[in-house]
């Protein structure tokens, strides 16, 4: 018998299980941008149902968290099973400028969006510049 050794396979697999493929994604897929005074995270989750999404803030870490689960029941056979299943995973490490207590989080056509408003102390504000010797005198005292 003839055998064919490769010897990354080992190295393909285990990098195939931590970082995925085009077929079976290791994470869901995320893109972050601020739009004025809010920031927005927006995951792609397609397939997931609702109820099964946590979302979750612990002092600045936002996790989130959504299972797929495949048909099942009397009768169902399972012909071709490509798409990944299972719990998804993603943590956010937020800066102290995002309001989290504000946090909102919306569901539709298979995108988990989450708007978090930008915090009072972090906005730009305007800083009033005196022109007479009297401000010069309580900068230096």
């Amino acid at each position: 018998m003839l055998m064919r050794t490769d010897p990354f396979r080992e190295i393909d697999r285990l990098a195939e299980q931590f970082f995925g493929t085009a077929a079976r994604p290791a994470m869901m897929h995320l893109d972050a941008y601020r739009d004025g005074d809010y920031f927005y995270a927006t995951f792609d989750l397609p397939g997931v149902d609702p109820d099964t999404i946590d979302c979750t803030v612990e002092r600045n870490v936002l996790t989130v968290r959504a299972e797929r689960r495949r048909p099942s029941g009397d009768g169902v056979e399972l012909v071709a099973a490509e798409r990944p299943m299972g719990t998804f995973t993603r943590q956010l490490f937020l800066g102290d400028t995002l309001d989290t207590d504000k946090l909102e989080a919306g569901y539709e056509h298979g995108v988990l969006t989450l708007r978090i408003p930008v915090a009072e102390r972090a906005k730009p504000r305007r800083v009033s510049i005196t022109a007479n010797g009297d401000a010069r005198r309580q900068i230096n005292a």
